[in-house]
């Protein structure tokens, strides 16, 4: 139960519904829509054990769940509605070992966030637009709008104020606290350039977030004049490539990627970011011959941090935003046409030594993070064995 889901709208549900849940559940979804749209919940149906809500619950948190301010907590009652402050909403279900009822169901959808202003976290910079419309409307003008370092200037057109801020130029900052590695900046729209002025000057603070699982992505204005107040969540961008040796010096490009029964198996995975005090490594990696499904036939190759076959093993890698590892072809493979891989991968502080990065093998429970790492999900195949061997 429970997972990443990234529609503009559906339905949640407890497991069985609208039969009995399970003992013992634990499930959150993490709702993420589109960029500068919101989450909106509602709840259609609740049977859940009543009273103090403390053995069978339902909490809803704006944004991830562990950094992120509860929005409600409840196990029977009306039908609430929760709209989230950004684009990404968490679900968490809870049941113990004592009853069980029939649950919940809620359906979800998006709506526009209805701003003047939207941000994006893109991997090397902040993509900040600013409606001329607005600015014009509040008796500002579009000229008069710069960073801190005016030497990077935006990009003008006759709707918007465009700014591209990347994270480590143009006075952008970094600050790093319990939950957050943070990348700021000062977006300065002056009222006036002459002696005197009557209107309070704007700044205008932009930040990316690093967060559990996701970019943050936080807007506010200084000085009590507009009040904008923007977050957005996104994903740190990752792929794992396939090589041929463990030179890796050669990609294989080749998909599906046609492989022999045994054969030694190169990847490497690669954390698209200009922050040079990250690093990247490999936490879990399952496989399954269904890419949609890797709770039904799954076999753990690594598991957080812990290896679960005797031919995994990694490798060094030249730079902390590469993690290179290798596995043997293994004989599930017989049985089916293709193999995908689903590996779930850490993201800490360079140097962060009290971090999973740099612990290795740990009995953790799930979302077990500490501060400042980010688990980022990708999943790659298919595999296929060479020739003949593959029967479906």
């Amino acid at each position: 139960c429970g997972g990443s889901v990234s529609d503009s709208s559906g339905v949640l549900q407890s497991p069985s519904y609208p039969g009995s849940y399970p003992n013992d559940a634990d499930c959150v979804w993490e709702i993420q829509v589109e960029n500068n749209f919101r989450v909106t919940l509602t709840f259609r149906d609740i049977a859940m054990q009543s009273g103090t809500c403390q053995h069978d619950y339902i909490e809803v948190y704006d944004g991830p769940l562990h950094s992120s301010p509860l929005l409600g907590r409840f196990c029977s009652g009306s039908f609430p509605t929760y709209v989230s402050s950004s684009n990404m909403m968490s679900v968490r279900f809870h049941s113990d070992s004592r009853y069980s009822f029939r649950g919940f169901q809620a359906h979800y959808s998006s709506i526009p966030a209805g701003h003047n202003t939207t941000i994006r976290c893109l991997p090397d910079y902040m993509h900040v637009v600013v409606s001329r419309r607005y600015l014009q409307a509040q008796g500002y003008s579009a000229q008069r709008v710069t960073l801190s370092d005016n030497r990077c200037r935006p990009t003008v057109t006759p709707q918007e104020v465009v700014f591209n801020i990347p994270y480590s130029g143009c006075g952008t900052t970094q600050e790093e606290n319990n939950d957050t590695i943070n990348y700021s900046n000062t977006i300065r729209v002056a009222s006036s350039r002459y002696v005197i002025k009557r209107k309070k000057n704007i700044n205008l603070h932009v930040s990316c977030k690093m967060l559990r699982k996701s970019w943050q992505q936080v807007m506010y204005a200084a000085e009590d004049t507009v009040e904008v107040n923007e977050f957005q969540f996104g994903r740190y961008d990752m792929n794992i490539t396939f090589y041929d040796s463990p030179a890796f010096q050669r990609q294989v490009r080749s998909s599906p990627y046609y492989i022999d029964l045994n054969q030694n198996l190169y990847l490497q995975a690669c954390l698209h970011s200009s922050d040079p005090n990250l690093k990247v490594v490999v936490d879990t990696c399952v496989a399954s011959p269904d890419p949609r499904d890797f709770n039904t036939l799954a076999y753990y190759l690594v598991r957080n941090g812990c290896p679960r076959d005797s031919s995994y093993a990694t490798y060094y890698s030249p730079s902390s935003h590469f993690a290179r590892f290798k596995f043997n072809a293994f004989e599930f493979m017989s049985r089916h046409p293709s193999v995908y891989l689903k590996c779930q991968m850490l993201v800490c502080r360079l140097g962060d030594f009290s971090s999973h990065c740099y612990r290795g093998c740990s009995s953790r429970a799930k979302r077990d993070t500490s501060s400042a790492e980010e688990e980022v999900d990708v999943v790659v195949g298919p595999l296929q064995l060479r020739g003949g061997d593959a029967q479906s």
